[in-house]
């Protein structure tokens, strides 16, 4: 049995932070290549901050004006974590031994002649970090055929630092609450979604993604 996606109307409130988003940031001149062939581009702002033990990822953009295909390459990658040269993701979940900073990272995007990159960037491992995300919700009170959820049995809430890529989860095993705080939080940029399941632990689709930057 399927049942609604619930968190229609979730509300985020941050505390210990500020608010809104963060945009791309612009690409670093690169190799120009050869004549004829135009560079491709790349844009992304990586999360600077992560909690040991906590997942960090980031993917960044890219195209190219000349439709060729882009592979991706990174230098002074941190011990902790693994690149995709397919997909420029840069990921891992560090531990209480990676605390510390990580400098001078930077990821470049190819087309095979000319290269361009992102800004240098470094990435902070932290064991604590201050910044906390209100959620609040609206329980679900109807199946997806319209019939009334009669068994609902709790929450879980997905995030994580890329939109469409949840790899942090709190299940909440219990139905009547409605609201969570997600604390030590590092700063960053967090993309959320929601679902709710029954008693024999059916899983509703994703709710709609919500975006809270702590700073």
């Amino acid at each position: 049995m399927r049942f609604t996606v619930f968190l229609a109307l979730i509300t985020v409130l941050i505390s210990a932070c500020g608010g809104g988003g963060s945009g791309g940031a612009p690409a670093s001149s690169g190799d120009p290549g050869s004549p004829g062939n135009a560079p491709p581009s790349i844009t992304g702002q990586p999360s600077a901050t992560v909690v040991y033990s906590d997942n960090y990822s980031f993917t960044p953009g890219a195209s190219d004006p000349d439709g060729d295909d882009v592979f991706f390459v990174i230098k002074n990658i941190p011990s902790w974590a693994s690149f995709e040269p397919a997909t420029g993701e840069l990921s891992g979940r560090p531990s209480l031994g990676d605390v510390g900073v990580y400098e001078n990272i930077v990821i470049s995007a190819s087309d095979g002649i000319a290269s361009v990159a992102l800004p240098a960037f470094s990435i902070t491992v932290v064991e604590t970090a201050p910044g906390t995300i209100t959620l609040t919700w609206q329980p679900p009170t109807q199946n997806v055929d319209g019939s009334p959820l009669d068994d609902l049995a709790g929450y879980v809430i997905h995030y994580g630092m890329t939109s469409g890529v949840y790899d942090n989860d709190i299940r909440i095993e219990n139905p009547g609450l409605t609201s969570y705080v997600i604390e030590n939080l590092a700063a960053g940029t967090y993309y959320i979604v929601a679902t709710s399941f029954n008693s024999v632990g059916v899983e509703s689709e994703y709710s709609g993604e919500i975006v809270a930057t702590v700073d």
